[in-house]
């Protein structure tokens, strides 16, 4: 049989389920299906880690460009909270690796920020000044009070 890993990764996918469904375990492409599966994993918290990114950086927008905030950031991150929550509710084990996705998302959160409010980068702090339950909070809103036509 053909090992279509390097040449046809879907063809790849779908013979290994197969073959798992179907017991087949010596014919099973052992190396490279343990690789795929750890990808997976990495590939979650790759994803905690890019939400919790754009969502650093639309508060830090939030908080530093406060006659700019519009309903587009808002959204943005009422999405991100939600999508977050759900990442984590599906994926419970991730819960320790929270407080280091946290501290590694900032800078890019920052570099976000700066990059679309056109601020320089020392504008926002270097460390991140909030705490894990105030940016998943859906009443956390750094900076000044906004308009309740915006938040409505």
């Amino acid at each position: 049989m053909p090992n279509f890993y390097e040449t046809d990764f879907y063809i790849w996918t779908q013979e290994q389920a197969n073959l798992l469904r179907h017991h087949q375990w010596n014919q099973l492409d052992l190396p490279n299906l343990i690789e795929e599966i750890e990808s997976l994993g990495r590939k979650e918290r790759q994803e905690l880690r890019n939400r919790l990114s754009v969502l650093i950086g639309d508060l830090l927008k939030w908080e530093y460009q406060p006659k700019e905030r519009s309903r587009s950031w808002l959204a943005t991150i009422r999405v991100q909270r939600r999508e977050i929550i759900k990442l984590l509710n599906e994926n419970p084990s991730l819960k320790p690796y929270l407080e280091e996705a946290l501290q590694e998302s900032y800078e890019n959160g920052r570099d976000l920020a700066s990059g679309e409010t056109n601020l320089p980068l020392l504008t926002f702090p270097k460390q991140c000044l909030y705490h894990f339950e105030e940016i998943l909070s859906d009443r956390f809103y750094p900076g000044e009070s906004t308009t309740d036509d915006l938040m409505n």
